[in-house]
């Protein structure tokens, strides 16, 4: 997959295949329209073109210009769709000034001068240009003026249920690790680094790896105790990770800390990657260290249970 930061980089094709949006999370909604992308492109001897946006549209646009809770970071979104199997990604900087180009604007600069678009795949619902003024239907009516053929992909349904960006952000926000999971068609994730803590953990017979996440506006789920998967240096290990702010140790400030399983190395300054498979429980305050410890254990064989 080419990726281009930027339309100056991109050379106009022949024959472009293309969608745009920001595809957060690149869930099972998202991969219909990249699976159809491609599909089209291979019928018509084309090369697909994903066009997204970085930072995201609505922290640009909104008022507040507040953080938005993202389901996959610039990273993990490049890596996604590149499994996908599309040719050429397309990083549009969203700035205001970009958020001014109307949808007629959008098509002509963007979609027929830039990219050469001969055809364009959009998903369910799909808005672009300033005010997301632009739709199927203006495209529809429209069509003659631009030299490109024009498909809409149906909503993606599972369990009769719409799949969207949104619902797993609120799945994830209650604690459903199984609905998310279900609508994005993987197990949510996230990475970062390992840092320093009290090592509280290793008093107790449960040490623990403290993740840093670099990434500012990267979701992290609600607080609580998960049975995960963790992705280090290659080899995929078992764990319990626990958010939240150790109401029995201390209370000050939330951490996101895993105990691996079978594992005992020291890896601070390292990079993890834990895949969320199931919440157990809620945090909760202890009568002291002993109590925890108990906790902890039973928690150890409801999550080895759950990750057989």
């Amino acid at each position: 997959m080419n990726v281009y930061y930027g339309l100056e980089e991109f050379k106009k094709l022949e024959n472009a295949v293309v969608t745009s949006g920001t595809f957060d999370g690149v869930h099972l909604g998202h991969r219909k329209i990249l699976n159809r992308l491609i599909e089209v492109a291979q019928q018509t001897e084309g090369e697909s073109v994903v066009l997204t946006f970085y930072p995201h549209p609505r922290t640009v646009i909104s008022p507040d210009n507040k953080v938005v809770n993202l389901l996959s970071t610039l990273d993990e979104k490049i890596e996604l769709l590149e499994k996908s199997g599309i040719q050429h990604l397309v990083i549009i900087p969203f700035t205001r000034e970009f958020s001014e180009l109307s949808s007629e604007e959008f098509i002509q600069k963007i979609l027929i001068q830039t990219i050469g678009t001969k055809t364009l795949v959009i998903g369910f619902d799909h808005r672009f240009g300033k005010n997301r003024e632009g739709s199927f239907e203006y495209l529809k009516v429209h069509k003659a003026n631009y030299g490109f053929e024009i498909e809409e992909i149906s909503r993606q349904d599972i369990e009769n249920i719409g799949v969207s960006s949104s619902k797993i952000r609120k799945a994830l926000q209650d604690g459903d690790i199984q609905l998310a999971d279900h609508f994005l068609g993987r197990n949510y994730s996230l990475s970062g680094v390992i840092v320093k803590g009290k090592q509280l953990g290793r008093t107790i017979g449960f040490p623990t790896a403290n993740i840093q996440v670099r990434e500012i506006a990267k979701l992290i789920p609600t607080t609580g105790v998960y049975a995960v998967k963790v992705g280090y240096n290659g080899n995929e290990l078992k764990g319990m990770l626990n958010i939240g702010n150790r109401p029995t140790v201390d209370g000050t400030f939330q951490t996101i800390e895993v105990n691996i399983f079978d594992f005992d190395r020291e890896i601070y300054g390292e990079n993890l990657t834990v895949e969320f498979i199931q919440k157990i429980r809620n945090e909760q305050k202890f009568n002291g260290l002993d109590e925890l410890k108990a906790q902890i254990a039973k928690d150890k064989i409801t999550c080895t249970e759950i990750l057989k």
